[in-house]
């Protein structure tokens, strides 16, 4: 809990270093089977979900810095597991910072990339 509210704080700025934010149409993700060493990264657009494994992965929103791009990326991602009723995450990752609002779960790792401005 602690993590989200620094997160929130951190995306939220102060109103002098406030950035303004570009809505991208999608992200770039990778996520990790840590009992099978695999990888993989796949491309979604915002509301499309992705099966990998026992993990639905929807991107809700991705968002960067209109000045750069390239510079950073925050996504809103929804994690659901097959074996559990309610989301395993659902939160913003931030793809410069993973370990801050971290997907905790025992085999699957996932993260940002970077957002996809085309």
């Amino acid at each position: 809990m602690i993590r989200r509210a620094a997160l929130a704080l951190c995306l939220a700025g102060s109103a002098a270093g406030a950035q303004t934010m570009t809505e991208a149409p999608g992200a770039e993700l990778r996520w990790l089977d840590k009992a099978s060493g695999e990888t993989a990264d796949v491309e979604m657009s915002r509301g499309q979900s992705a099966v990998w494994g026992r993990l639905t992965i929807q991107l809700d929103s991705c968002r960067y810095p209109a000045d750069n791009p390239t510079g950073e990326a925050y996504a809103h991602l929804t994690i659901r597991d097959s074996l559990q009723e309610a989301p395993v995450f659902s939160g913003w990752m931030v793809a410069s910072s993973p370990a801050l609002s971290a997907l905790d779960h025992p085999r699957y790792d996932v993260w940002v990339l970077r957002c996809l401005a085309r």
